[in-house]
């Protein structure tokens, strides 16, 4: 961070830098229909509303939850459901990033990109620091910003670093990093396309409200299908702290944060 930085931008990555409903999500009706053998396979809507509790960022989590809640449904009392965890994360991987593990060829290889490097170049032009506060692997944060995007070595706190969201933990870290020492209290920007992304904002107010926080919505490309599933999302976004919602993140500029700091 230098003297004249104005902001601070920290961006989740799944559904902002990355469109995982083809990935991520995919691997996650792929595992609940592979351990309901076939019985139950969650379609976007169901993940949406599972994640809008705020409480499932972690995507091995979400499917150990959905199966849960199919054999719930089928009668069984969750104590006496038998689900290997080790399991489901194995069969998850399996299908995310394949079946090769030293060159990945699950369905991550075929992400499309939301933001091109470009814009990360203009938002240094701008005065803005920025890094990167994901509930994805490291290896895999890793894979989309340093091969797939081109930048080197950004600043990323990933699953292995903090806890999951909504604690804010994590996000501390990464201001931490970008600041190296400085006494001075910049606005953060949080950018995330989930409920959980919003309450973590929240929670870093709660904890610090010396400064300006601001937390950013994204809709991700599978609600945006519909007229319908953009409203119904951008208000669940706004409800839980969002202060704008945009339809891609490369709409955040320096011009946007300065609005919103009014």
């Amino acid at each position: 961070m230098t003297e004249n930085t104005k902001a601070i931008v920290i961006f989740d990555i799944d559904g902002v830098i990355r469109d995982v409903s083809g990935s991520y999500r995919r691997a996650i009706s792929d595992t609940v229909e592979y351990f309901t053998t076939q019985a139950y396979r969650p379609t976007p809507v169901d993940i949406d509303h599972l994640k809008s509790e705020g409480i499932w960022n972690n995507d091995w989590e979400a499917s150990q939850e959905l199966i849960y809640r199919h054999f719930i449904s089928q009668g069984q009392q969750r104590q006496e459901i038998q689900l290997d965890y080790a399991n489901i994360v194995t069969y998850f991987q399996s299908r995310y990033r394949g079946t090769d593990t030293k060159n990945w060829n699950g369905y991550i290889c075929h992400e499309p990109l939301l933001a091109q490097p470009s814009y990360f170049q203009e938002l240094t032009k701008s005065g803005i620091a920025w890094g990167f506060f994901s509930g994805a692997t490291r290896l895999s944060a890793n894979y989309i910003l340093e091969k797939r995007l081109g930048l080197q070595s950004p600043v990323l706190i990933a699953m292995e670093d903090a806890p999951g969201k909504p604690d804010p933990t994590g996000l501390f870290a990464t201001i931490n990093i970008l600041e190296n020492g400085s006494n001075q209290k910049p606005t953060v920007v949080y950018v995330g396309d989930t409920v959980a992304d919003m309450h973590t904002v929240e929670k870093a107010k709660a904890v610090d409200n010396s400064r300006t926080w601001l937390g950013v919505g994204v809709l991700p490309p599978h609600v945006q299908e519909t007229v319908e599933g953009c409203e119904v999302y951008t208000q669940k976004l706004i409800q839980a702290g969002a202060k704008i919602v945009l339809n891609n993140v490369q709409e955040l500029t320096i011009r946007t944060i300065s609005k919103l700091e009014l």
